[in-house]
């Protein structure tokens, strides 16, 4: 898979534990594992890793978003926004892999897919400052 396509699917594995309790995170990954067909096994762990390492540090994640925007607090995000942000965040900051220009390309991307008309533009407004 390409890594536009696997972050896609570790969007849709972080917005699915969003709704679940943190220790089901492995059950949750191996019940999404399933329905996706014609993964090889280091796209699997490749979705895994990165997914268990986002989770680990959400609420690092969250304290930066929380710090960074107005008005927006984490707690009245949408989900999707939010989950969008996460993963975003995290490749800004911890993924040393990913360019700061390419999350953000590729969060607002997400957006225009997951989110309403107007989280594109949220999501690149909270990412450029994070940015600076």
């Amino acid at each position: 898979m390409k890594r536009t396509e696997l972050r896609e699917h570790i969007f849709r594995v972080l917005f699915g534990i969003e709704f679940c309790e943190p220790e089901e995170l492995s059950e949750q990954l191996e019940l999404y594992f399933e329905e996706l067909e014609g993964a090889r096994e280091r796209d699997l762990n490749y979705i895994r890793e990165k997914t268990r390492r986002i989770a680990e540090v959400k609420d690092e994640i969250d304290t930066l978003l929380n710090t960074h925007t107005t008005g927006w607090k984490t707690s009245r995000m949408n989900k999707a926004d939010l989950t969008i942000l996460r993963l975003a965040v995290y490749e800004m900051k911890w993924d040393e892999d990913v360019p700061t220009g390419v999350a953000i390309d590729e969060a607002v991307e997400l957006a225009k897919k997951y989110s309403s008309d107007d989280g594109p533009a949220f999501i690149n407004a909270v990412l450029a400052k994070l940015a600076k």
